[in-house]
Parts: structure tokens; sequence; C-alpha cells
């Protein structure tokens, strides 16, 4: 199988690109909504939460409050590591209980908001078949306005969140591909056209390399 990374900051309309990939044939696996599933109710990785910081991160629904949660960890670094923690490896798992389900022949997109770390590290150890990377990106103060506006966010959330992330140019260290989604629809389309295309050229692999 051909396996991307495909990564970018928060406000950059990762999610347009992954989707867009998609309708040009690509399997998704997408890390955040894993990341969701995982924090239903009744999930260990919830369970654990709660275990951690109590009934505070549990909103009236009885769902997770993320925000609760992001006001606690942003602020923390430890409390941020312990959130990762717990996350982290129970996602692994799921990716990688999704991968062995695939075929050989299929190109499957990893959609992985944090690949490269908010110090600059690639986590290549924990996706060592990664054939390529797409970063999607965009000047981050068109990202604040883009959470401002359609996420609700504070403008001092909205750079809190941003500042919190690996910068631009960490991101661009790894890229194979860079996505720059500060233009139009059709801008966008056709930079996902260019990178559909080179994704045909590489080799496919099986999933052990």
């Amino acid at each position: 199988m051909i396996e991307i990374g495909l990564t970018g900051g928060i406000g950059a309309g990762k999610s347009t690109v992954a989707d867009a990939l998609v309708e040009r044939g690509a399997v998704l696996i997408d890390a955040d909504r894993i990341v969701r599933a995982l924090q239903e109710p009744g999930e260990p990785v919830f369970e654990a939460m709660v275990d951690r910081w109590g009934n505070r991160i549990i909103g009236e629904d009885g769902l997770l409050d993320r925000a609760v949660v992001a006001s606690i960890v942003f602020a923390d670094e430890a409390e941020l590591k312990a959130l990762n923690d717990l996350v982290h490896p129970a996602v692994a798992d799921e990716i990688r209980r999704r991968r062995e389900s695939l075929d050989d022949s299929d190109v499957v997109v990893l959609d992985i908001p944090l690949l490269v770390r908010a110090d600059g590290m690639f986590k290549a150890d924990r996706y060592p078949d990664l054939n390529g990377i797409i970063v999607v990106e965009v000047d981050p103060e068109l990202a604040v306005r883009r959470l401002i506006t359609h996420r609700g966010f504070t403008d001092d959330d909205a750079r809190s969140r941003i500042a919190n992330q690996a910068t631009r140019q960490h991101r661009r260290a790894v890229a194979d591909i860079v996505i720059d989604n500060a233009g139009t629809l059709e801008q966008l389309e056709a930079q996902v056209d260019d990178a559909w295309d080179w994704i045909q050229t590489l080799r496919h692999v099986t999933p052990d390399g």
C-alpha cells in the first residue's frame, strides 16, 4: 500500500484536503476522529481521563467537555503530557488495527495533526511506513480569523492553540508536498490534483516496510 501522512496546523483546512484526497480514491484514517471515538463515555481513555481530572471534564450531557480539557492542558505542560500519554498509545493501536484491515493496493492517508511536535520533533518512530508527507498550511493570522469565525474561538484561545503547535518551518522541514490553503477552492483543488499525481508515482509497499 501507499501511506501518506497528512498534517497541518489548526485552522489550516487539513480536513478539506483529506476529503478531497478521499474523493480521488484514498482511504482516510483520521486521528482526530479516532481520538473522539476513544473519548466517548465508557471507553477506557475516557475513564482514565476522568480518573485524572475528575467530573469537571464531563459536561451536563455526560460527554467529555473538550473546552474544559483544553483549558487544563494547554496552560500546563505537565498536564498536556499526561493527556498525550493517555491518548496517543490508544490512537496508535487503533490506527494499526485499521491499517491491517486494508488491501495492499490502497492509498491510505493518515490524517495526523500532531505528526510534528511543538518542539519540532518528527514522530518518525510512530509512523515508520509513510511513503511521504503532505503539509497543509496557511498564514497564522488567517488561521486565527478562521478559528474565530468558523469555530467560535476567542482571539486569545486561537493564538494560544497555534502557539502550542509546531511552527510552519518545522512542518515544512518534513514535507514532501506543501499545500497552501490561503486561496480559493479552485486553487486548492488544483494543488490537491498535483499532490494526487505525485502519490501515483510512489511505490506500493507492504505495511511492514
